[in-house]
């Protein structure tokens, strides 16, 4: 596979290319942990949610977690990638007070799930696709607290155990932006499936970001890999820095040294953390107590016919059905939150083929214009996707006008109720009767004779009168029913 071409960047002997690859971290969901029954719950007592297998005590066998297994493979299916009908778990040796076996069980050679593909859209409609190596499940590692004791450090196994699938791209990234969409892309992905809510502030999803330089077309650098990262705003600012970095260390003469780094983000940036392992240094064995996996296709297939419409497919859909753009198309589906709510406002139109450009900009405009302002989540919304539907609605059925929706939109955000009861109690029906409308047209064609010449001579000044009429009547006025009355009387 070919990458796209990235973003160079400047150094003083030419420009340089940066070759990116990420290994996202993602915590599957499920209630008990990969090899044992214990509970995976956020935010419990440390070491509360910790069975004998994930501590390691003598005599204590891992039993695999079939609900983990199904969920690496819908994630599979979701990033278009191969499903491997056979795979093993292998012992992964080390020795840190975070991991009570001595080693983490994982997946070398023979992973759940082979190479596949994401597309990502970028700046000015342009798109990468960036490959994925593999995915493979592993158990996640305990947490170490070095804030509790200015002599000790204190260890959580609460997090040991869980389920995470490791997520590898291929070095198909090439600057800062392809792969904050990547990572951006690949949530969306996880969440729509349902396989990890991404939750980055959890750490529930965190990357490690591989980072090396070359000159344009040459060999590939000494990469070094930045740990651990869970904000995707931070993961472009390594990127940025730690390319800036190799450059300038290369340029003057020296030599990259093959490491992991932190980076850290009150000063913006990486700093060296410990020399990079290789796989050998793990000493990779398969795990004796675990057989390997084995499905056949028909299974494969059941779980494939269960995935559900994900964000490319539905970016489409939306697209050919609603005479969407691909950006507000692209905007709706990012979050299947945000087409969820889009889809049920639709739901209670009667032509949603015709109103599903008027609903999406409704969405997109003002809805989550005010949420962003208000900082408000989409599912803590003061108005519901059924209360936005009423008002795109009642737009659609010729009741109100923009204006009036406005206002309209003010009340039941402030508020609360049913849109339609609010409009007919208040008053604020569009006026569509002509005979109502004709006096206020006749007063302002008489006093603005220069405006009816304009009008005359040039018909797209005939908005003016239009607008005055709608403000003469408190908005009210129905547009088109205006604009008909105009062009007759001014012989338009």
């Amino acid at each position: 596979m070919t990458a796209t071409s990235g973003k160079l960047i400047k150094g003083s002997t030419g420009d340089w290319e940066v070759v990116i690859g990420l290994e996202v971290h993602a915590q599957v969901t499920s209630n008990a942990k990969l090899f044992s029954g214990a509970s995976t719950a956020f935010g419990g007592e440390p070491n509360s949610h910790v069975s004998l297998v994930d501590a390691a005590m003598p005599g204590m066998l891992p039993v695999i977690n079939e609900q983990c297994v199904k969920q690496a493979v819908r994630t599979g299916l979701g990033l278009n990638a191969q499903i491997n009908l056979r795979s093993v778990f292998d012992r992964k040796n080390y020795f840190y007070a975070d991991s009570p076996q001595g080693y983490q069980i994982s997946q070398y050679k023979s992973p759940i799930v082979g190479e596949g593909e994401v597309t990502v859209e970028l700046e000015g409609g342009r798109t990468a696709t960036i490959g994925i190596e593999r995915l493979h499940l592993e158990q996640d590692a305990g947490k170490l607290l070095h804030d509790q004791s200015p002599t000790m450090s204190f260890v959580d196994f609460n997090r040991c155990g869980v389920a995470l699938m490791e997520i590898v791209s291929k070095p198909d990234i090439r600057d800062a932006e392809q792969a904050k969409a990547y990572v951006t892309k690949v949530r969306s992905i996880l969440r729509y499936l349902g396989t990890c809510d991404g939750d980055m502030e959890k750490g529930n999803l965190r990357a490690d970001v591989n980072v090396s330089v070359r000159k344009v077309g040459g060999p590939l650098g000494t990469r070094c890999e930045i740990k651990n990262m869970n904000s995707i705003n931070f993961i472009g600012q390594a990127i940025e820095y730690e390319a800036r970095r190799q450059i300038e260390i290369i340029e003057e003469g020296g030599a990259i040294d093959q490491e992991t780094r932190l980076f850290d983000p009150n000063k913006g940036e990486t700093r060296s953390m410990r020399s990079k392992e290789e796989a050998h240094d793990y000493r990779y064995f398969p795990d004796p107590d675990l057989l390997p996996l084995e499905f056949t296709d028909a299974y494969v297939a059941e779980i494939k016919a269960g995935l559900p419409e994900l964000p490319d497919q539905k970016k489409a859909r939306f697209i050919a059905e609603f005479s969407l753009s691909p950006y507000d198309a692209g905007v709706l589906v990012a979050e299947r939150e945000s087409a969820d709510f889009f889809e049920t406002v639709l739901g209670g139109l009667s032509n949603k083929a015709r109103d599903g450009k008027v609903a999406a900009n409704w969405v997109i405009n003002e809805l989550f214009g005010r949420l962003n302002k208000e900082s408000v989540a989409i599912g803590a919304s003061p108005v519901s996707a059924a209360q936005l539907g009423g008002i795109v609605g009642l737009i659609g059925e010729g009741k109100i006008s923009g204006k009036i929706a406005k206002d309209l939109f003010e009340i039941v955000w402030q508020e609360g109720g049913d849109p339609r009861a609010i409009v007919e109690a208040r008053g604020m029906k569009q006026v569509t009767d002509l005979s109502a409308i004709e006096k206020v047209v006749d007063e302002i064609i008489a006093a603005n004779p220069d405006k009816v010449a304009q009008a005359r001579e040039k018909p797209q000044a005939l908005g003016w009168f239009v607008g005055q009429v709608m403000k003469s009547s408190g908005g009210k006025a129905n547009p088109q029913a205006v604009n008909d009355l105009l062009k007759s009387k001014l012989g338009i």
